[in-house]
């Protein structure tokens, strides 16, 4: 494979509408297209062929000043995050690894056009939570479930809305947003800034209403996330947990047993929302679309974050849609196949509880 042929590639997954792309020594390249994993070329990738691929992916980051890459260092590369922009083609979060020894890659393909809400068909309660003026709110799920999606949409929906400063932090920047009412900055790790945690302290000086933190990815970023909710900065952010439980959870094992009765009040009284979601093939074939869990801060559930009894919380969010608006996972699916967006078959595979999903289904 040459660079003009792995152009004409990129293109074409592009324009197909595909979300990822794979490569591997051994093996065609491989698209992830509607959820499935499908070969687009029987020809196998060659060693030299991947080889080709890394050094054109990171042509442009080895040349950006403290850049720990070097295109005569190959052999040294074992997990590197970065960004890929091909002109007239689009832009892709890129994610070079070492499996077998050799190199691999994966590339997520990032729309041109940065969603809105209305766009990812998801609930537009959450227009009103991205607009809340302090505290935190995060957006998890597994890889690849949509998160920098669907955080991009609500901060898009804040420029468009309000007249805030937000600095975010991203490994890499994926959607390029640009100044509506709001003034941003956007800072990749690696190119603008050294860490997450070394630009969450330098945003804490740089006059921010809102912080948008790519991921949560260890104590030192949670806490500096923390005390800028605490201070009075709104603050977005992902996690890789599975529902708002898993998020808790997951949050206060970053800290000592001596540190995580004091983190459990520290949560309570700083996060507003945690916004779940898992994406599920549409009915009419047409890519995926989100099903989401709600869970806001309420007092029966801060409570429980306080005493740290997080089990059960989906009978909490089960019973607040009214005022709140909060909701489960099956909650959103019955919605969702009520609208026509998802068969009643992938509801069932993916509910939390097939067999009480499948009882409100019939009598809803």
């Amino acid at each position: 494979m040459d660079a003009r042929l792995f152009e004409q590639l990129l293109a074409a997954s592009v324009q197909a509408g595909t979300s990822d792309i794979h490569i591997k020594v051994g093996a065609p390249v491989m698209i992830r297209d509607r959820g499935d994993i499908v070969p687009v070329m029987e020809e196998r990738m060659s060693l030299k062929d991947v080889e080709l691929i890394v050094t054109l992916l990171l042509s442009n980051v080895a040349s950006l000043p403290g850049s720990q890459v070097k295109l005569t260092e190959l052999g040294a590369i074992r997990d590197f995050d970065c960004s890929f922009s091909l002109r007239g083609v689009g832009r892709f979060r890129v994610n070079i690894y070492r499996q077998r020894g050799s190199l691999a890659v994966t590339m997520r393909i990032i729309p041109s056009k940065v969603p809105t809400i209305e766009d990812l068909f998801l609930p537009t309660i959450l227009n009103d939570i991205a607009v809340e003026p302090r505290g935190m709110v995060l957006v998890t799920g597994t890889t690849g479930s949509g998160k920098s999606t669907t955080l991009a949409a609500m901060l898009n929906h804040v420029n468009k809305t309000c007249t805030r400063k937000i600095i975010t932090v991203e490994d890499p920047i994926e959607f390029l947003i640009p100044d509506g009412s709001s003034f941003l900055s956007q800072r990749e790790v690696g190119g603008d800034t050294e860490s997450f945690s070394n630009a969450l302290r330098a945003a804490l000086r740089q006059d921010p209403d809102i912080i948008m933190v790519g991921e949560m990815r260890d104590q030192e970023t949670i806490e500096i996330a923390l005390k800028a909710a605490e201070t009075g900065h709104a603050v977005l952010s992902t996690v890789h947990t599975a529902d708002a439980e898993g998020t808790i959870t997951r949050l206060v094992g970053a800290y000592d047993l001596s540190q995580q009765e004091a983190v459990r009040l520290r949560l309570a009284d700083s996060i507003n929302a945690i916004i779940s979601q898992r994406l599920l093939p549409r009915k009419d074939g047409d890519g995926r679309i989100g099903a989401v869990e709600i869970m806001r801060m309420t007092s029966t559930i801060r409570e429980r974050v306080v005493n740290g009894d997080t089990r059960g919380f989906s009978e909490f969010i089960e019973k607040g849609w009214n005022p709140y608006q909060m909701q489960t996972f099956d909650q959103h699916m019955i919605k969702l196949i009520q609208n026509g967006l998802i068969t009643e078959e992938t509801g069932i595979a993916a509910a939390s509880s097939p067999t009480n999903f499948k009882r409100t289904l019939k009598y809803d």
